[in-house]
């Protein structure tokens, strides 16, 4: 911490504020804090010291949306999960700074492609069938001529999104655009989408302490470092809980594949 200059700091004191906001409003913001923390701290490095800050964030957002998770789809996720962790672990122990940055910046964009294209599908299947994915959950799961194959399509989507997500979230912390994007997909409405991706990074993240700490991405200093930003995290999780009930569902979506997209270009140019 001592070698951080004083701007430096007033940089990563924002970005720990906007881990905070994301965690209770907009989860797709959080990659603008990931590419500023690979900007002012090396690119290893700051994938440790942003880990137990986006934790204490997932404490706070649990706490505000505990009520609203969607359970079955957590349980589809996380056995893919957990191979994409594996994977990110290994990339990890072996891949340059480039190769990470750049890596994940393509993957965003490209999904977030994948999604836009899934959305139109959606809205045109929907048609004259009412509001579909009103309920938190939004899932095709009835009967019906195309039921089961909703459902095939379904769990392999959970197992690709899955996989990704372990994957992003080892090596960067940038899972939260692969989740927003899986379950915006999934038709999941405000609430449902906030509860659930709460519980689901505090599991992740919590997991991939022993992970972090066996690779020497988290030790006594940037511990150090996180006791002090933690302090920012607090009021960024206030002021995105206050705002979250202003934005309707439509401009909801649209702020967070906005977010993504310039989250996978800051990685991708950084």
């Amino acid at each position: 911490m001592d070698t951080l200059t004083l701007a430096q700091f007033a940089v990563l004191a924002a970005a720990s504020v906007l881990v905070g906001f994301s965690k209770t409003s907009i989860n797709g913001a959080n990659t603008i804090s990931l590419a500023i923390f690979a900007a002012v701290l090396p690119a290893r490095a700051s994938t440790g010291v942003l880990l137990p800050l986006l934790i204490a964030g997932d404490v706070l957002a649990v706490y505000v949306y505990r009520r609203h998770a969607h359970w079955p789809t957590l349980l589809r996720l996380f056995p893919a999960v957990a191979v994409g962790l594996v994977a990110g672990t290994l990339f990890l122990k072996y891949a340059g700074d480039g190769a990470v940055r750049v890596s994940i910046g393509a993957i965003l964009l490209v999904m977030v492609g994948v999604t836009l294209r899934q959305r139109q599908r959606q809205r045109q299947r929907a048609g004259a069938s009412g509001d579909h994915g009103a309920g938190e959950a939004g899932e095709a799961e009835e009967g019906g001529p195309d039921g089961r194959r909703a459902r095939k399509t379904a769990r392999a989507q959970a197992g690709a999104y899955g996989v990704l997500g372990g994957f992003t979230t080892m090596v960067a912390n940038a899972a939260g655009p692969v989740m927003s994007l899986y379950l915006l997909s999934s038709g999941m409405r405000k609430l449902g989408f906030l509860g659930t991706s709460a519980w689901f990074f505090l599991i992740v993240n919590v997991t991939k302490v022993p992970f972090s700490v066996g690779l020497g991405l988290i030790d006594g200093p940037s511990l150090l470092l996180d006791a002090v930003l933690v302090l920012f995290v607090l009021p960024g999780a206030w002021l995105g809980r206050r705002c979250v009930d202003r934005i309707d569902q439509r401009l909801f979506e649209r702020i967070v594949l906005a977010a993504t997209v310039l989250g996978g270009l800051q990685l991708l140019l950084l």
